[in-house]
């Protein structure tokens, strides 16, 4: 499941809390929070979770190596209410999961990441498992052998080093207003 980050479908619901400023959305402040949040159990589901403390500990690693990065969204009353975590491999991000604590908060946090994505000459958002969710947000299946060549040309190039912020003149609640499709 792959988006290229300037296809991500933002709904007009979605655009209308953008633009209530109901959330901030920060970036590599709070990975740690991030990964143990993801791997809290989620209502209705079983309470099984690949993010053992190991997975943490080794995520962070890379984290503290500016490879993997972590997506806030900070509700209005401080608390985290959603947020994305994932790998950066050249010009290509991997999330590796997703939560949100508050409604819709994890789709403004991908949306506000595929407007830096984009910016910063990102070709591939990879969300690995197909969803209703990513499919909802603009996510199709990429044959094996069509991403396997993505990613070697991607993975050379120089990607986003260092730790990553959010960018303030990206006018996330205007961007990407002429979708394309899939």
């Amino acid at each position: 499941m792959v988006c290229v980050p300037e296809r991500v479908h933002v709904s007009k619901t979605t655009r209308r809390l953008l633009r209530l400023n109901q959330f901030e959305v920060t970036f590599d402040t709070a990975f740690g929070a991030v990964t143990r949040a993801c791997a809290e159990p989620r209502p209705g589901r079983p309470q099984l979770t690949w993010i053992r403390p190991d997975i943490v500990e080794a995520y962070e690693a890379l984290h503290d190596a500016a490879y993997a990065h972590s997506v806030e969204v900070w509700g209005r009353a401080g608390n985290l209410a959603g947020g994305i975590y994932g790998v950066a491999v050249g010009n290509v991000f991997i999330t590796e999961s997703m939560f949100s604590r508050q409604a819709d908060a994890s789709k403004i946090g991908l949306i506000t990441l595929s407007a830096h994505l984009q910016k910063w000459g990102f070709v591939l958002n990879d969300g690995k498992r197909d969803s209703g969710h990513l499919r909802s947000l603009g996510f199709a299946p990429m044959p094996r052998s069509e991403f396997n060549a993505l990613m070697a040309d991607a993975s050379g190039e120089p990607g986003r080093p260092g730790k990553w912020s959010v960018d303030k003149s990206i006018d996330v609640c205007q961007w990407n207003l002429q979708p394309t499709t899939v």
